[in-house]
């Protein structure tokens, strides 16, 4: 499971275009994922999460001249899903439903 962020430099505050334009790769990937504001987490052997990670870097470097990717790795044997299941355990032990 990886969490990544690409940012294209000097092109504005705004940045939504580019984060669908990669969103629209990692949907046609099919590995799961979630997005959130300040990033996007997918999960994958590591071979097929980092090629999709390289993949989007290289899509908005071709349209943006400086690119800075930020990339969090969590790397373990572990069961399909943990998206869901990290999020699920914390619940549990807090008692209640969070904000996701």
């Amino acid at each position: 499971m990886a969490e990544f962020s690409i940012t294209p430099i000097g092109e504005g505050e705004s940045i939504a275009r580019y984060v669908a334009d990669c969103l629209r790769i990692v949907e046609e990937n099919g590995l799961n994922y979630k997005i959130n504001p300040m990033g996007t987490v997918v999960e994958g052997n590591f071979d097929e999460v980092m090629a999709l990670i390289a993949r989007c870097h290289k899509a908005t470097r071709k349209v943006c001249n400086r690119v800075s990717t930020i990339i969090k790795i969590d790397d373990h044997e572990g069961s399909p899903d943990a998206l869901s299941k990290k999020i699920e355990s914390v619940e549990r032990i807090i008692g209640q439903k969070l904000k996701t």
